[in-house]
């Protein structure tokens, strides 16, 4: 079995030529090999929130293991948290704060890394607002623009500047750094606004869950700002057919894009993307650092 030292920990690599995405045949030694290549940019997104995976030991196409818990076997040098908000019972999670964590749990075939929008030092105090705008059948993440639009000027009126990513998946993810507001107060706030788009947009938007509403429209899921519900995290992989990577966007890239297909970014094209733009979220990380967080009005 293959060893690696990464920060001064010895870690175990098994299976690396396993297949884990049949159509592609991008392999678990691949996804290592991509999350220590983007380690750099993800890791400040990931810093002490606390990690539910999605393991697919057995690719994207076997069963999948969503975890809270800390796995069984999990080194004594990874960082966990005890977690009181979240269910009933406190949860021990795994916090991803080095290299050497990040490849341990790709090592598990953890390939999608799910975060809530605060911090374990500040449980259920939220720093981060997120839109989830997911199409239903018969659109697409083309289709999520007239509404991200709208919810970027209706926050801005707030003094909250949203930020745009792909969800790796079919929609588009909308996110702002907050300050610290109590997750109840920042849930009801973006189901206020999804509310709104769907009164002002109501060929385009729907608020409510229930799929049979969704048919030609967006989806504006305001819901994963609860204390208890994560979102998938800037720069993961997700289990989809090819090895999609969530993918932070410029406004002008969003806005230019003439095809879905356009926003899809493979996990294999991550690395000279951010070569070339850096991290587009950053702005996230210095609003954190300085006195640029948004204010959810009362």
């Amino acid at each position: 079995m293959p060893h690696t030292e990464i920060g001064g920990h010895r870690l175990a690599l098994s299976n690396l030529d396993k297949v884990l995405y049949p159509a592609t045949g991008f392999t678990k030694g691949e996804a290592i090999r991509y999350y220590a290549a983007v380690a750099d940019v993800l890791l400040p997104h990931l810093d002490g929130r606390p990690l539910s995976f999605l393991r697919f030991p057995d690719g994207v196409e076997g069963e999948k293991f969503f975890t809270k818990h800390v796995p069984p076997g999990t080194p004594d040098w990874v960082t966990t948290r005890k977690i009181t908000v979240v269910s009933r019972t406190p949860l021990n999670q795994v916090l991803i704060q080095d290299e050497a964590t990040l490849v341990w749990a790709a090592n598990l075939a953890a390939l999608e890394l799910h975060t809530p929008q605060w911090q374990s030092d500040h449980q259920a105090e939220a720093d981060r607002l997120v839109f989830d705008l997911d199409p239903g059948e018969g659109a697409d993440i083309l289709d999520c623009r007239r509404l991200a639009d709208w919810l970027r000027e209706r926050v801005a009126d707030d003094g909250i500047a949203l930020l745009p990513k792909t969800s790796g998946s079919k929609g588009l993810h909308l996110i702002a750094a907050i300050e610290h507001t109590p997750s109840d107060r920042v849930s009801a706030y973006a189901k206020r606004l999804a509310q709104q788009a769907e009164a002002e947009l109501p060929d385009h938007a729907v608020s409510k869950m229930a799929k049979d509403l969704r048919p030609g429209k967006v989806f504006v899921d305001w819901s994963q700002n609860n204390q208890a519900k994560t979102t998938a995290a800037p720069y993961t992989l997700r289990a989809k057919q090819r090895p999609t990577a969530s993918t932070p966007l410029t406004w002008a890239e969003l806005a230019a894009a003439d095809r879905p297909e356009d926003l899809v970014f493979l996990g294999t094209e991550l690395p000279q993307r951010i070569e070339e733009y850096g991290d587009l979220l950053a702005p996230l990380l210095e609003s954190a650092a300085g006195s640029g967080r948004g204010r959810i009005p009362a």
